[in-house]
C-alpha cells in the first residue's frame, strides 16, 4: 500500500507539472522533492516512469520532472541502488539523446542528472556515456558535454577515462562538419585540460599517483593540431572563442619541443584574434596561460615573438577603459598579467618597446604605456631595479603633458617608484616637484569633460590622487625621508605652489617630527649653501600670511601654523617656548568656528598679536629689519589674494612698529607709498592700516613720510596734495588721495593721543579739507571714513571735552554735502553713515553749532535716512548691517544735539523735525520717525535734570501727536508709540517733582499693554487704545486736556484709517472718563462726532442706529420683529446688524428669543412640490416663515449681549435647532430664493445664498457659543461634526459627536435638554425621531448619565423605542443600550437581563431585510459580555454562539469581523471555564478562524487574531495559547505559514482526534469564493497532515482528499494550486 500511495501521489503531481503559472510548476517540483526526502527511490522511479509512459510530454515539462529528480538524487545519492541508479543513467541518457536538436534547458537538465549520479556512480554513467561515444560514429553533442561536466565535477574519477576518452574523440574531430558540435568539442578539451592539470597538481590526493602528463601529450597535441590549424580559421566567432579558450590550458599538457615548434606559429593566431572580437577578456586569458607554459619551458621562440606580443598587448591596454564594463575590465587585468610574464623573462625587451611610447603625444598610449610601466614596477621589481635610471630619464615629456589621465597616470607612477627606490636616483626630485604640482592644481584647472570617464576623473581627481600620494609618501614610505626634506620646503614661497601648502606643511611637519626624534637639539634645516632653500624669514613671512585665510585650500591656516610651531628652533631660538603656548590657542580658535563663523577681523588680531609678542621676544633690531625686508619683498607675490596682501601690509605696520631705526622705518616707508598698486581697494585699506600701526610707535616719522610723499610731486601751481601725479589720469589720481587719506585717517586713530590734538588740525585735517570738492565715491568714502576716524580719536582723549576745533563748522557743512550728495532712495555705500558719525563726534567738540547750521543737519539727515527703501529681507546679511548701522548713526547724532539744549523747547524742535515722517502714508517712514522719536524721548528721562518746578507744557501737543499711532497699521509702529507715550507721562512725573527712580502703577499700565497691540483682531487693538487713553486721562493735567483733544480732533483725518479709529476711542474714552471737565464743550464734541461718523459710515454710526432700534423694541418688540422678518432673504449685513440690537437689553433678548421658537415650531418645515411633473420623487421645499426665524435666531444669539437671555431658553433653542437641522436635511430654499440665485449668478453679482440646513446648523452653533459652550462648537469643528450633520448620509454620525460633545463639556444642561427630546418619540417626521434616539443613545455612553441620576429614565424612554416602526430607530435603540458599557460599566450588571434581552431580540430581528439590526446587537454583545453576571451569560451563551456562526462566512465584510469577534468575546467571558456544549462550538469554530487569517479584508483578519487569543485558554492547551499570544498581537506581523504550521504542531500533538473534523472543515473551504481563503485550507490541510501521528492515518478519507486536491490543482487562481500541490508533497506522510 505504501508503494502504491507514494507513487500515487507523485503521479498526481506529475500530471500537475503541465500547469501554466511558473509559480505552480515551481511549487509542484518542490512537492516532488519532498516526497523524494522521504522516499527517494519511490519517487524517482515514478518520475522515471512518468516520462517514459509521456512520450510526447512536451520538453518543458520534461525540463521540470528532471530537475526534480536531479534535486532528489543530489541530496540522497547514498539511498541509491545500483538498478535505481541504473535506470536513472538510462532514462537520463535517453533524454538527453532524444532528439538530435540542440534543447538546451531539457537536454542540461537530463545532463545534470547524470553529473549528480556520477558523482557516486562513475563507472555506471561512463558505461552508458561511452556506448553512446562510439569510435566512428560522431556523438551527440550533449554527450560530449557531460563528459565535460563530469570531469569537473569527479576530477578524480574521471581523469583516469580522459586516456581513452581522448583517444576515441581524436578521429571524431575530424568528422564534426557544424560549428556548434565543434564549439562542444572545444569546451570539452578546455575541461578535460583543466581538470587533468588539477589531478596532476594534487597526485598526492589522487586514487592512480603513477598518472603522468606524457600519457595525454599526443592526443592533447593531435587535438591541438585540429583546433588550431582547421578551426581556428572560422568565421564563426563563437567557435574561434571556444577554440581560443581551450588551446590555454590545452598548451600546458603539450610536450615542450610541441609547444617549442608550435609557438611561431601559435602565438600569432591567437593576437590575430584582438582584431576579429570585441570581447577579448578569453583571448588574453588564453595568451597568458599560452605564454606561461612557454616561459615554463625556458622557449627561445619568445624572443622572436616579443615585439609583435608587446605591440598586441600594448593596443589592447590603450583601449578606453568603461568603468561599468566587468569584462573590459577583466581584459586590462589578464593583459598586464601578460606583462608581467613578458617582463620576467625579458625586461630589456619590453622597456625598449615601452619607454619611447612615452614620447608620443596620444593621451590613450601615452596613459596605457603609463599604467603598464607602474605595473611592472610593482610586479616584477627585481627585473626592473637596474633600469631605474633609464625609466626616470624617459618621464620628461609626460611629466609636459597637460591632460588630466595622463597627470593620473604619472602621479600612479611616481607613487610606484617611490615604494621601490625609484626617487633617490637623480631625476627623482623632478618627480616630487611634478607631484607638488598637481597637489597645487585649483579646482578650475580640473575640468570634467563629457565623456566615458568623465565620473573617474570626478571620483578620484588628480589632486585628491597628488594629495594622497605625496603624504603617503612621507609618512610610509621610509626611504623616502632622506629626498623629501629638506627638499619640500623649496615650494613653500613660491606663489604657483600655493594650492599644495596644506599638503606640503603636513608632509613637512611629518617628516620634522621624524628628525625631531632621531637628534632632539639639532637644527632641522641644514643650509650647507644651497640658495635654493628659503631663509627663516622667508618661511614666517610666507606661513603667517596664508594664515590669515585659514580654511581655504584644505585649511592651510592650521597646517601652516603647526610647521611654524615645529620649526620655532630654525626660526629663532627664543621662540620655542613662547609658542609653544601661543600656536595650540590659535589652532583651538581655528577648531571652535567654521569659515562661515569665522570673526576675520578678530583672528587678524589674534595674528597680529601672535607677531607683536614674536618680536617683543625675539628684541633683535636686526632679526626685526630682516623681517620687514622679506615681508615687503614678498607684498607683491600676493597681488591675486587682497586678503592674504591686506593683512601682510598689517604684518609690516606691526614690524616696522618693532623696529627701532627710524631710518629703516623712513625708507620702507617710502618704498611703500611708491609700490603700492592704489587701484585696488583692499590694498588702499592694507596701506592705511600699515601706516596706522607705525604710527603707534614712530607717529612723527610716520607724518614727515606722508607729507614728503605730497610734497614730492607736486605739480607746479598747486597746493596740497589735490593734483599730484600729474603724469597718471585724475582716476589713478583720485585713488592716490584716497589711500593717502586714509593713510591720514589710520595715523590719527591709532596715534598716541597725548601727541595727536596738536597735529590734528596742522597735519591732518589740512590736507584733508584740499579734497572736499572731489566727485570720486571712493575719495569721498576714505574722507568720510577719515574725518569720523580723527574726530573719534579727538573725543576719546582726554582732553578732548575741551579742544576747540577751528574747523569744525567746515567739517560739518562738508559731511551735509556729502549726506545729501547720497541718492535719497537706496543705501548703496556707508558714506551717509560714516559721515553721521564723524558729525556726532563733531557735535561734541567746542564751539557750539549756529541754530540753522543744526536745523540744516538735522533735515539732511532725516531726509537722506527717512526716505531710504524698507529695510533689506533677510539674507543679504551686508546690506542689512548697513541698515542697521546707519539707523544707529542717526539716533546717535540725534541725542548728541538734544543733549545740547535738553528742555521741552529743544525736545519740541527735535520732534517737529520728526512730525512730517510720523504722519507720513509710507509704512516704514513712519516707524523709522516713531523709533526715533522713542530714543531721543527715552534719551531726554534718562538725562532730565530739574532744578525747579515747571509746567511740561506742550505735553498735550506731544501725546496728542503719538497716542492715535497706537493702532497704526503696523505693528512695529504701534509698539514705539506706547513706548513714547510711557516716557511722556514719565517726564510730566519728573517735571511734577517726582524722583527719576519712582515707578507709577498707572503709567506701568502701557507697558502691559503692549501684547493687545500686537492682536491682529482690531476689536482686541482697539480696546487697548481704549484701556491707553484711561490711562492718559488719568495722569494727564486738567489744563493740557484741551490740547489734546484738539490734536486728537486733528487725528481723524489721519490717512490711517486704523489710527483714525483710535483717536475716535480715544476721545469717547477721555469724553468719559473726563467730560464733567468739558461740560461747555460737550454739545460742540457730541455734534462734530455724530456728523463726522455719519458721513464715513463707520462702525460708530451703525451703532447709533443699533441704539435706535434697541430702544423702539423695548416698546414694541413684537412688531419689530415682525417686521424684521418681513425683510428679503437672505438678511443683508445692514439688517443682521439691526437683528443683533436686539440683544443688548436680557429682558428684551427673551423676549424676542421666544417669539422667533414659536414661528420656528408654529409652521411645517417644509412641504413636498414636483418640479417636473414626471419626476419620481417631490422636492422638498423649505417654507418661509421657520426658515427666516431660524436666520433671524442666529444673529441674535450672535451678539455677546444675548448670553442670559440664550442661558434661560437653552434646553428649548438647542432641541428645536437639533431637530430643524434633522428636517431641513436636502431641503431646498423657497422657489422664490431659488430664482433669484439664479438671476444673480446670470448677471455675474455675488449674492449669498441661502441653503436651510446650514442656517439651522448656524443657529445651533450661535446658542451653543452663548450658552457658554464653545468646546463644543469648537470639538465638533475639530472633527467635522459639522459638515456631517448636514448630509444624510454623515447625519447620524454628526448627531452621535455633538451628544458626545454635549456630554463632555455640557453635562449640567443635559436633564432639561433630555426632557424635551423625550416628547420628540411621537413625532410624525421619523428623521426627527432617528436624530433624538442617536442624540440620547450617545448619552449613554458619557459617565455624565449616571452622575445626573438620568440612566434609568434614559433606559426606559429608549427600550420603550425598540417597537419604533423605523428600523433606523430600533438599531440606533440598540447602539445606545450597548453604550451602558462605556458610559456606566458598574451599572451593566444590574440591568443585565434587560440589556441582553433587547440585544437577543434584536439577533432575531426578522423585519429588517438587511440585517442591520443584528449587525448592531453582535457589535453590542461584543461591548457588554465581559461586564455582565456570568449567571446572566450563561443563559444565551449558546444562543448567541449558534445564532452568529452563520455570519461566519457572510459575504460582508462588516458582518464578518463583528460574529468573530462577538465569538472571541464570548470565549473571553468564559475565562477558560466553559461547558462542553460550548466548547464544541469552539472547536467547531477554530478552523474557519484560522483560515479568516487570511480574509481579504484587515478588520476580519484582526477580529480573527482576536477570537483566537480569547479561544486559546478555553481549549486548555498551554502551548497552543501561548503560540497565539505570540503570534497574533495586534500590530504584529504574521508570518502565516509559520504561525499555521506551529499551531498544527500542538494540535495534533494535544488533540490527535480532532483531524478528521478539521480535515472534514478544510475542505468545506476549498471552495471559498476567497482566493486567499481558498490557498489557506490545502495549508492547513497540509501542515495537519505534516504533524499528525501514523495512528491517526484512519480519521483521514484519503479518497476524499486526494479528490479534493486533484480539483484544486485546475483552480484558476495560481497561488490555489501551489498550495495544493505543497500539500500533496505533505502527504506522503501517510505512505
Amino acid at each position: 500500500m505504501s508503494e502504491t500511495y507514494v507513487k500515487r501521489l507523485s503521479t498526481i503531481l506529475l500530471d500537475a507539472i503541465t500547469d501554466k503559472d511558473p509559480r505552480v510548476q515551481e511549487q509542484v517540483c518542490g512537492a516532488l522533492c519532498t516526497l523524494g526526502g522521504s522516499q527517494p527511490a519511490e519517487v524517482l522511479s515514478a518520475c522515471e516512469e512518468h516520462l517514459r509512459l509521456h512520450e510526447k510530454l512536451a520538453h518543458p515539462y520534461r525540463t521540470m520532472v528532471l530537475r526534480a529528480m536531479e534535486t532528489v538524487v543530489s541530496n540522497h545519492i547514498g539511498e541509491l541502488d545500483k538498478d535505481m541508479a541504473r535506470a536513472i543513467i538510462l532514462l537520463a541518457s535517453n533524454e538527453m539523446t532524444k532528439v538530435k536538436e540542440l534543447v538546451s534547458d531539457w537536454q542540461q537538465a537530463a545532463s545534470s542528472v547524470l553529473v549528480a549520479v556520477g558523482r557516486r556512480f562513475i563507472s555506471s554513467v561512463m558505461e552508458e556515456l561511452l556506448s553512446k561515444f562510439q569510435p566512428g560514429l560522431l556523438p551527440h553533442p550533449c554527450t560530449v558535454h557531460t563528459l565535460a561536466s563530469l570531469s569537473i565535477s569527479n576530477v578524480f574519477g574521471m581523469v583516469p577515462f580522459l586516456t581513452s576518452i581522448l583517444s576515441t574523440m581524436l578521429p571524431m574531430l575530424g568528422a564534426a562538419k557544424h560549428d556548434s558540435m565543434k564549439v562542444v568539442f572545444c569546451c570539452a578539451l578546455q575541461r578535460f585540460s583543466e581538470s587533468t592539470l588539477e589531478y596532476l597538481a594534487n597526485l598526492d590526493q589522487a586514487p592512480d599517483p603513477t598518472v603522468r602528463k606524457d600519457s595525454f601529450a599526443s592526443d592533447i597535441f593531435g587535438a591541438y593540431d585540429i583546433l588550431f590549424h582547421q578551426w581556428l580559421q572560422s568565421r564563426e566567432a563563437k567557435l574561434r572563442l571556444a577554440v581560443v579558450e581551450a588551446l590555454g590550458p590545452m598548451s600546458h599538457l603539450l610536450p615542450s619541443e610541441k609547444l617549442e615548434e608550435q609557438l611561431p606559429k601559435l602565438l600569432p593566431g591567437v593576437l590575430t584574434l584582438y582584431k576579429k572580437h570585441a570581447e577579448t577578456v578569453h583571448v588574453s586569458k588564453s595568451l597568458g596561460q599560452i605564454l606561461e607554459a612557454a616561459v615554463s619551458v625556458g622557449s627561445r621562440t619568445l624572443d622572436i615573438q616579443l615585439d609583435s606580443l608587446l605591440a598586441a598587448l600594448h593596443a589592447q591596454i590603450c583601449v578606453p577603459v568603461e568603468s561599468s564594463s566587468p569584462l573590459v575590465t577583466s581584459n586590462r587585468k589578464e593583459v598586464l598579467r601578460c606583462f608581467t610574464v613578458l617582463a620576467c623573462c625579458s625586461p630589456d625587451r619590453l622597456l625598449a618597446f615601452l619607454l619611447p611610447k612615452l614620447d608620443t603625444s596620444n593621451e590613450r598610449t601615452r596613459v596605457g604605456t603609463l599604467q603598464v610601466l607602474r605595473h611592472v614596477i610593482n610586479t616584477a621589481a627585481a627585473q626592473m631595479a637596474v633600469k631605474k635610471p633609464f625609466i626616470l630619464s624617459s618621464m620628461k615629456l609626460p611629466l609636459l603633458d597637460t591632460n588630466n589621465k595622463v597627470k593620473r597616470a604619472v602621479v600612479q607612477v611616481v607613487s610606484a617608484m617611490a615604494h621601490h627606490g625609484y626617487l633617490e636616483q637623480p631625476g627623482g626630485k623632478a618627480m616630487v616637484e611634478y607631484v607638488v604640482q598637481q597637489c597645487a592644481l585649483p579646482p578650475e584647472a580640473e575640468p570634467q569633460k563629457p565623456g566615458t570617464d568623465s565620473e573617474a576623473l570626478s571620483a578620484d581627481s588628480v589632486r585628491a590622487i597628488s594629495v594622497s600620494t605625496l603624504y603617503l609618501v612621507s609618512t610610509t614610505v621610509d626611504r623616502m625621508s632622506e629626498v623629501l626634506w629638506p627638499y619640500l620646503l623649496e615650494f613653500l614661497v613660491p606663489v604657483r605652489f600655493t594650492g599644495a601648502l596644506s599638503p606640503l606643511c603636513r608632509s613637512l611637519v611629518h617628516l620634522a617630527q621624524k628628525r625631531q626624534e632621531a637628534g632632539a637639539h639639532a637644527p632641522l634645516i641644514q643650509y650647507n649653501g644651497n640658495v635654493h632653500l628659503p631663509s627663516p624669514y622667508a618661511i614666517t613671512t610666507r606661513l603667517l600670511a596664508v594664515s590669515s585665510n585659514p580654511y581655504v585650500g584644505d585649511g592651510r591656516g592650521a597646517a601652516s601654523l603647526r610647521l611654524l610651531s615645529v620649526l620655532h628652533q630654525d626660526i629663532h631660538p627664543a621662540l620655542g617656548q613662547r609658542w609653544a603656548t601661543a600656536i595650540p590657542l590659535l589652532l583651538e580658535h581655528l577648531d571652535e568656528y567654521s569659515e562661515e563663523t569665522l570673526s576675520q577681523k578678530e583672528w587678524e588680531e589674534k595674528l597680529l598679536m601672535f607677531l607683536r609678542d614674536s618680536l617683543a621676544v625675539v628684541s633683535d633690531n636686526t632679526w626685526v629689519c630682516q623681517l620687514t625686508l622679506e615681508m615687503c619683498k614678498q607684498l607683491p607675490n600676493y597681488n591675486g589674494t587682497p586678503l592674504e596682501k591686506n593683512f601682510l601690509y598689517k604684518c609690516v605696520g606691526t614690524t616696522l612698529g618693532a623696529a627701532s631705526s627710524k631710518e629703516v622705518v623712513r625708507k620702507h616707508l617710502q618704498e611703500l607709498l611708491e609700490t603700492a598698486r592704489y587701484q585696488e581697494e583692499r590694498e588702499r585699506e592694507g596701506l592705511a592700516c600699515c601706516f596706522g600701526i607705525c604710527a603707534t610707535s614712530h607717529l612723527d616719522d610716520t607724518l614727515a613720510q606722508l607729507e614728503d610723499f605730497v610734497k614730492s610731486d607736486m605739480l607746479r601751481k598747486s597746493a596740497g596734495i589735490f593734483n599730484i601725479f600729474k603724469d597718471r589720469s585724475e582716476s589713478e589720481a583720485d585713488k592716490v588721495r584716497s589711500a593717502l587719506i586714509l593713510c591720514y585717517g589710520h595715523v590719527a586713530a591709532r596715534a598716541p593721543r597725548e601727541l595727536l590734538l596738536a597735529r590734528v588740525e596742522a597735519d591732518v585735517f589740512r590736507n584733508m579739507s584740499q579734497c572736499f570738492s572731489t566727485k570720486d565715491p571712493a575719495l569721498r568714502l576714505s574722507l568720510v571714513q577719515s574725518v569720523c576716524m580723527a574726530t573719534q580719536a579727538i573725543c576719546s582723549s582726554a582732553h578732548g571735552g575741551s579742544f576747540h576745533l577751528s574747523r569744525k563748522a567746515e567739517l560739518v557743512a562738508q559731511m551735509v554735502e556729502f549726506i545729501k550728495a547720497e541718492p535719497p532712495d537706496s543705501l548703496r555705500t556707508p558714506i551717509r553713515k560714516k559721515a553721521m558719525l564723524a558729525c556726532t563726534y563733531l557735535v561734541t567738540l567746542e564751539p557750539a553749532l549756529e541754530e540753522q547750521v543744526q536745523a540744516d543737519l538735522i533735515h539732511s539727515c532725516l531726509h537722506s535716512v527717512m526716505a531710504m527703501l524698507p529695510e533689506p529681507e533677510e539674507g543679504d546679511s551686508h546690506q542689512e548691517s548697513l541698515y542697521l548701522d546707519t539707523m544707529q548713526a542717526l539716533k546717535d547724532l540725534l541725542t548728541s544735539l538734544l543733549q545740547r539744549n535738553m528742555t521741552p523747547q529743544g525736545l519740541q524742535v527735535m520732534v517737529e523735525h520728526l512730525s512730517p515722517w510720523i504722519k507720513s502714508p509710507r509704512g516704514h517712514e513712519r516707524v523709522r520717525a516713531l523709533g526715533l522719536s522713542a530714543c531721543l524721548l527715552q534719551f531726554f528721562l534718562e538725562h532730565l535734570q530739574i532744578s525747579a518746578l515747571v509746567p511740561f507744557h506742550n505735553l498735550g501737543l506731544l501725546v496728542g501727536l503719538f497716542s492715535p499711532r497706537c493702532a497704526d497699521l503696523w505693528l512695529a509702529t504701534r509698539r514705539e508709540a506706547v513706548n513714547c507715550v510711557h516716557s511722556l507721562l514719565y517726564l510730566q512725573l519728573g517735571y511734577e517733582g517726582f524722583s527719576r527712580d519712582y515707578r507709577d502703577d498707572v503709567a506701568e499700565q502701557l507697558l502691559s499693554l503692549k501684547d493687545g497691540l500686537a492682536h491682529p483682531d482690531p476689536t482686541i487693538l482697539f480696546h487697548t487704545c481704549h484701556s491707553i487713553a484711561q490711562i492718559i486721562a488719568k495722569r494727564l493735567p486738567p489744563d493740557q486736556l484741551i490740547s489734546l483733544l484738539l490734536t486728537l480732533f486733528e487725528g481723524l483725518g489721519d490717512p490711517d484709517k486704523n489710527c483714525s479709529r483710535a483717536a475716535t476711542v480715544m476721545i469717547n474714552c477721555l469724553l468719559k472718563e473726563r467730560g464733567n471737565m468739558l461740560q461747555e464743550k460737550v454739545p460742540e464734541i457730541v455734534s462734530v462726532l455724530r456728523s463726522k461718523l455719519q458721513e464715513t459710515r463707520e462702525e460708530h454710526v451703525l451703532q447709533a442706529a443699533q441704539h435706535s432700534v434697541f430702544v423702539l423694541a423695548t416698546h414694541h418688540h413684537a412688531a419689530v420683529v415682525s417686521s424684521l422678518l418681513g425683510s428679503p432673504l437672505p438678511f443683508d449685513s445692514h439688517t443682521c446688524t439691526l437683528w443683533r440690537a436686539l440683544a443688548l437689553e436680557p429682558g428684551l433678548t427673551a423676549q424676542v428669543l421666544g417669539l422667533l421658537l414659536e414661528k420656528i415650531s408654529r409652521d411645517v418645515p417644509f412641504k413636498e412640490s414636483r418640479a417636473f411633473l414626471l419626476s419620481s420623487t417631490p422636492d422638498r421645499v423649505a417654507t418661509l416663515l421657520p426658515l427666516a426665524a431660524t436666520c433671524a435666531l442666529h444673529e441674535v444669539a450672535s451678539a455677546p449681549a444675548s448670553g442670559p437671555a440664550v442661558l434661560e431658553l437653552y434646553p428649548q433653542l438647542f432641541a428645536a435647532l437639533l431637530l430643524r437641522v434633522s428636517c431641513t436635511m436636502g431641503v431646498q430654499p423657497p422657489r422664490h430664493l431659488q430664482a433669484k440665485e439664479r438671476r444673480s449668478a446670470s448677471s455675474g453679482l455675488a449674492s449669498r445664498s441661502l441653503e436651510p440646513c446650514s442656517s439651522a446648523v448656524d443657529a445651533l452653533q450661535a446658542v451653543l457659543v452663548r450658552g457658554g459652550n464653545e468646546d463644543v462648537v469648537q470639538h465638533m469643528e475639530l472633527n467635522g461634526g459639522w459638515q456631517l450633520l448636514k448630509t444624510s448620509a454623515g447625519h447620524e454620525e454628526g448627531v452621535t459627536q455633538l451628544a458626545s460633545a454635549m456630554a463632555k463639556f455640557a453635562g449640567p444642561r443635559l436633564p432639561l435638554v433630555m426632557k424635551v427630546l423625550f416628547a420628540t418619540q411621537s413625532s410624525v417626521y421619523e428623521v426627527q425621531r432617528v436624530t433624538s434616539t442617536a442624540f440620547l443613545a450617545e448619552l449613554l455612553s458619557s459617565n455624565v448619565v449616571n452622575d445626573l441620576m438620568l440612566l434609568e429614565s434614559l433606559l426606559d424612554n429608549l427600550t420603550a423605542r425598540q417597537k419604533d416602526m423605523s428600523a433606523r430607530v430600533r438599531r440606533l435603540v440598540l447602539r445606545g443600550l450597548a453604550n451602558v458599557a462605556s458610559g456606566s460599566p458598574e451599572k451593566v450588571q444590574t440591568h443585565g437581563p434587560q440589556l441582553l434581552t433587547a440585544m437577543i431580540s434584536g439577533l432575531d430581528d426578522g423585519d429588517d431585510p438587511h440585517s442591520l439590526v443584528a449587525l448592531e446587537a453582535m457589535v453590542g454583545l461584543a461591548r457588554l459580555l465581559d461586564l455582565v453576571d456570568a449567571w446572566d451569560l450563561r443563559a444565551v451563551l449558546l444562543h448567541i454562539a449558534v445564532r452568529i456562526r452563520p455570519f461566519f462566512d457572510s459575504e460582508r465584510m462588516e458582518f464578518r469581523s463583528a460574529s468573530i469577534r462577538l465569538f472571541g468575546h464570548l470565549n473571553k467571558a468564559c475565562r477558560g471555564d466553559c461547558e462542553d456544549v460550548f466548547l464544541e462550538q469552539v472547536v467547531g469554530g477554530l478552523a474557519p478562524l484560522l483560515l479568516h487569517l487570511q480574509d481579504p479584508q484587515a478588520p476580519v483578519v484582526a477580529a480573527c487574531r482576536f477570537a483566537l487569543r480569547m479561544c486559546g485558554p478555553n481549549l486548555e492547551c498551554e502551548e497552543l495559547a501561548a503560540v497565539f499570544q505570540k503570534h497574533l498581537q495586534e500590530g504584529h506581523g504574521l508570518h502565516f505559514g509559520e504561525f499555521l504550521n506551529t499551531t498544527c504542531k500542538h494540535l495534533m500533538r494535544h488533540f490527535p482526534d480532532l483531524l478528521g473534523r478539521l480535515l472534514s472543515t478544510s475542505l468545506f473551504y476549498f471552495k471559498s469564493s476567497w482566493e486567499d481563503v481558498r490557498a489557506a485550507a490545502p495549508m492547513l490541510t497540509g501542515f495537519l497532515v505534516l504533524h499528525v501521528e501514523a495512528e491517526q492515518r484512519p480519521q483521514v478519507d484519503l479518497e476524499q482528499l486526494l479528490a479534493a486536491l486533484q480539483l484544486l490543482l485546475k483552480d484558476p487562481a495560481p497561488q490555489v494550486r501551489a498550495k495544493a500541490a505543497e500539500t500533496l508533497g505533505r502527504l506522503v506522510k501517510f505512505a
